[in-house]
């Protein structure tokens, strides 16, 4: 046994133990409340009533989020006034409406009161100095109807220039914004934090900071729970992704009793470095008799859980407080899922820090690196002063690895561990992951053909090694993306790979090892360098002279 493989396994034995996580179990109950629904007939009180009953029997404190048009209501204001819960908040859902919006003295474009489209539903489709006025008019009836100013706003997609506002105008302490999705209801989210929360750029909504001089000091919040293994590939090939998420009126999904037990395990019972979240809730739009069934079943899970001392459940506001207090820039977290909710041999597991994220899974004996991007807190969304006149919208981080808009069915892009003849790298039996101290998270596989590849996940570094008395010393990994896909691979020097998205020039630091372009447009290898692939990701202090010019608002690699 070679000086490096004694060292890999005296620090195994070091990271042995039991798999669990290191930090708290948080679960937010958020419900928001819209006051008309123009898609069909639907009471929309009833599911708050409901609600409020359900969160009251289980003591669940909850956080109501209104919309402008129900905050005007006295029908949902005073039936919170008079029955929510005493642990519970009432803060701010920022979707744009008729009349907050006349209110405000501008002109109303939307073909219904409410208006799903981004470029009147939402902040993104007024100029910022408007965007301040709709914000002035929601916090003045807010302080009007309850007296005092929230502390939580949430939106699916929210602005850096609003979210900026709030917080410095009216002292908002915590946000929330939508799951990674790619064209679901006319807008994308992609790239960014998988879950958990982190401090946002000042010039980016979306964007992690890196350092705690340009992050805005409210924790941003992912919503709706995605499922780890089964949301991501949604839809390759199309304009738009399904929905596979906590949200009860979805099966599979919180609808699912058998697989809302697999979520909650997943969450609960493996290892999330910071913490582990997940919200749990529902809009009133889908009605009382749609989400019923699966929240009485969550919310009875959920006290059960909290009754025995497994999880928190607090309110946004609480949450954002205990994250500002413990973590001054945006921690490490992970998602584990090692078990499929179909029962079919797929794993996934999510890493996260405020330089990259990262996605590991496996398909049976087949495992590839799905997604990795990277975070700069000087990539400037698209709406810093831009106005969307189109009824879609797009926020992204930097993409080194898109397994969803890179592939086509039957040809799907990621990063693969290979042998000298491009032979795929299998592996056998379920990973191993264990936390190493706060930021860090190890994954050792065993390897079909002898030895193990192990994934260290440091907060600035990724590392593939592959070790072992009878492990292949000819392997290294090969960057693939489907044929006739546009990504934005730039120059692929002998050890980097530049990119750039939306002319935004961003480098991949691949360490000793060398890379090369295949034979063909679609393919990179890196050659392992003593039996090691290393990508560092600490922001490239070259990015500053980026003129920050963008090119529209299609989904990456489109």
């Amino acid at each position: 046994m070679n000086l490096r493989i004694k060292t890999w396994v005296a620090a195994l034995l070091v990271l042995s133990g039991p798999v669990r996580a290191s930090g708290p179990d948080i679960v937010n109950v958020i419900n928001f409340i819209r006051g008309v629904e123009p898609r069909g007939p639907v009471n929309l009180v009833e599911p708050v009533q409901k609600q409020i009953e359900l969160a009251r029997k289980h003591r669940l404190p909850t956080t109501w989020l209104i919309q402008y048009d129900a905050l005007i209501r006295p029908e949902y204001t005073e039936l919170l006034k008079r029955e929510m819960g005493p642990d519970d908040e009432v803060g701010a859902w920022i979707e744009v409406v008729q009349p907050q919006v006349e209110a405000a003295g501008l002109k109303w474009r939307g073909r219904y009161p409410w208006d799903w489209h981004v470029n009147v539903g939402f902040t993104h489709g007024y100029p910022v100095e408007e965007r301040k006025k709709l914000m002035d008019v929601y916090m003045a009836k807010f302080k009007e109807v309850f007296g005092k100013l929230p502390k939580s706003a949430g939106c699916w997609i929210i602005d850096a220039p609003t979210l900026n506002y709030l917080h410095d105008q009216y002292g908002i302490e915590a946000a929330c914004n939508c799951k990674d999705q790619s064209g679901t209801d006319g807008y994308t989210l992609w790239g960014g934090y998988w879950n958990q929360a982190y401090y946002p750029s000042r010039l980016n909504a979306f964007m992690p900071a890196q350092t705690a001089e340009q992050q805005l000091n409210v924790p941003v919040f992912r919503m709706l729970g995605s499922d780890p293994v089964h949301q991501y590939d949604q839809g390759i090939g199309s304009s738009w992704q399904g929905v596979v998420t906590l949200e009860p009126v979805y099966r599979p999904g919180g609808g699912d009793k058998k697989w809302v037990d697999w979520f909650f395990d997943t969450n609960f019972k493996q290892p999330s470095l910071a913490f582990s979240y997940m919200q749990a809730g529902q809009e009133n739009s889908f009605g009382w008799p749609a989400m019923s069934a699966g929240l009485i079943d969550q919310y009875a899970k959920l006290a059960a859980l909290r009754d025995q001392r497994k999880i928190r459940v607090e309110t946004l506001r609480e949450s954002a407080k205990w994250f500002r207090d413990t973590y001054k820039t945006t921690p490490a977290s992970a998602v584990v899922a090692l078990e499929d909710s179909k029962g079919d041999p797929n794993r996934s597991i999510w890493y996260e820090s405020k330089f990259y994220r990262v996605n590991l899974c496996w398909e049976g004996d087949q495992w590839r690196i799905r997604d990795l991007h990277v975070f700069n807190q000087d990539y400037p969304e698209r709406y810093l002063e831009k106005v969307e006149t189109s009824p879609v919208a797009t926020y992204d981080t930097l993409p080194v690895m898109d397994g969803f808009h890179w592939s086509k069915p039957g040809d799907i892009a990621g990063i693969r561990g290979v042998t000298a003849g491009s032979e795929p790298m299998r592996t056998k039996g379920v990973p191993t992951v264990q936390e190493n101290g706060t930021e860090s998270l190890v994954v050792t596989c065993d390897l079909a053909a002898g030895g193990a590849v192990r994934f260290r996940c440091d907060p600035a570094k990724l590392a593939i090694e592959v070790a072992g008395a009878s492990a292949r010393s000819d392997w290294g990994l090969e960057l693939g993306w489907a044929k006739d896909k546009q990504v934005p691979v730039a120059d692929v020097g002998k050890h980097a790979i530049s990119y750039r998205h939306q002319d935004f020039g961003y480098t991949l630091s691949c360490g000793s090892s060398e890379v090369s372009r295949m034979d063909g447009e679609n393919k990179i290898r890196i050659k392992e360098a003593r039996d090691a692939v290393i990508f560092t990701f600490e922001a490239d202090k070259s990015s500053s002279s980026n003129d920050g010019k963008t090119t529209g608002a299609a989904a990456p690699g489109s």
